[in-house]
């Protein structure tokens, strides 16, 4: 695939960069990126481990292109690795331009996430399949 189509299937979470979430010169915030990719990665994490879950670390982050004003954020994860407890993600970032019909990546990262019991503890994650 190119660099102008998503690698990563599972579309988690589609949003708009909004004039709210930029800094004083316009440019859209990387922590607001950084929590749609958190939001993203949660998603995913919870519906794999059927619990709940915290973010434990942010293995690698790396920003490409700015975010403009407008644009339609689209969030697309992978699980990497499950392990006893944990679930590491890979999480894309993809803007299109609704102006320019352009579509392009701006910024992906590795995200950790643990899966919780009821009093907030590590909680091993079942990978039997579900029944229907």
């Amino acid at each position: 695939m190119s660099e102008s189509t998503p690698k990563l299937q599972d579309l988690a979470i589609r949003t708009i960069a909004m004039p709210k979430d930029t800094n004083p010169f316009g440019d859209i915030f990387g922590g607001w990126l950084v929590s749609q990719m958190d939001l993203a990665g949660a998603l995913i994490a919870q519906k794999y481990s059927k619990k709940r879950v915290a973010t434990v670390a942010i293995n690698q982050m790396s920003f490409k292109k700015p975010v403009e004003v407008g644009d339609e954020v689209s969030c697309y994860a992978r699980i990497d690795h499950f392990g006893h407890t944990s679930l590491t993600i890979h999480i894309e970032v993809w803007a299109t331009s609704p102006l320019l019909e352009d579509t392009h990546k701006v910024t992906e990262g590795i995200f950790v996430f643990v899966a919780l019991d009821d009093q907030g503890h590590p909680s091993p994650i079942d990978r039997t399949p579900t029944k229907k």
